[in-house]
């Protein structure tokens, strides 16, 4: 059975690579199941074709078969209250998510899937967007811009805040900017603001860490661009208008998914809409009429078509 599953899991996901880091095996396993099968039949399943490797006419008859052999063993196991081998599932997310988002999925997996393996990693939203598209990653949640063309499904829509410690730093002239480092579409967002509303800055701190982020806004190195999820006690929303900063547009939170995911990503999906959603509903009812209007103001400019 494990032999047959390597077989339609790399030919389905189109790479035995992916179908190694979706079976949580090494790939040298993947092959040796794949060698199994071919001395088991006396038959030639697989030719190499480019980097990868594709069925021949008797590996096409034999995956017709596996697939209906494997939909009978673990339809005879679910029967039994038995599981099949757990596959393992990769989840990606936006380090903004790693504390109550991610503990509070990953709870409520392990209850429904015991046992299986969970892959996540912390990444940046083109990167994720790529992994869930080349079938590297079975969900993951994203940024995007509010309004544009994209792949996924909106979860929240949330408000762009500036943050810091308190009203020194918004009021000096180049206004002190801690960001994450290019490309990041908080800082795009952050530095077309003010670049339109014709503010002075200077990038004061970059850096590919959230946590890092923190630690510079409370050393005083200026202000950032984020939403209202999670902002530490010690630090606060900063107003705009108060200081002369622009308004800034609202981000979207979406969800991306596998073309053809598994059942247990298929159910890690729905857990994680579901824990995203919950945590991020209390921020999304909190835009403010004028971040709408400018959102708009925006759209009609043509300046939040980008992903």
């Amino acid at each position: 059975m494990d032999a047959l599953r390597s077989m339609v899991a790399g030919i389905e996901l189109g790479s035995f690579a992916r179908a190694a880091s979706q079976l949580g095996r090494s790939q040298s396993a993947i092959s040796m199941h794949l060698k199994k099968l071919e001395q088991q039949t006396g038959q030639v399943l697989f030719r190499r074709s480019g980097r990868g490797l594709v069925p021949t006419e008797a590996g096409e008859t034999l995956l017709g078969h596996a697939r209906r052999i494997l939909a009978l063993n673990d339809a005879a196991l679910d029967r039994l209250g038995a599981a099949a081998q757990p596959a393992a599932v990769r989840l990606g997310l936006p380090q903004d998510f790693f504390e109550d988002v991610m503990p509070d999925a990953l709870r409520a997996f392990a209850k429904r899937h015991p046992g299986t393996h969970a892959e996540v990693r912390a990444g940046r939203n083109h990167v994720l967007a790529q992994e869930v598209r080349a079938g590297r990653l079975d969900a993951a949640l994203a940024f995007f811009p509010a309004g544009s063309d994209g792949h996924g499904e909106r979860i929240a829509t949330l408000p762009l805040v500036w943050i810091g410690t308190g009203a020194a730093q918004a009021i000096e002239d180049p206004l002190p900017l801690a960001l994450f480092d290019h490309p990041c579409l908080f800082r795009r967002s952050a530095l077309r603001g003010l670049d339109e509303a014709g503010r002075a800055w200077r990038l004061a701190l970059t850096t590919p860490s959230l946590p890092g982020l923190w630690a510079a806004l409370r050393t005083g190195h200026g202000l950032t661009a984020r939403t209202r999820h999670r902002i530490p006690d010690d630090l606060r929303e900063i107003d705009p208008h108060a200081h002369g900063l622009p308004p800034l547009p609202p981000i979207e939170v979406r969800l991306l998914s596998a073309e053809a995911p598994t059942s247990a990503a298929a159910d890690l999906c729905a857990i994680l809409r579901d824990a995203a959603e919950r945590h991020l509903a209390r921020h999304e009812s909190r835009v403010p009429g004028e971040e709408a209007l400018n959102h708009r103001k925006m759209q009609e400019n043509g300046a939040v078509g980008e992903t």
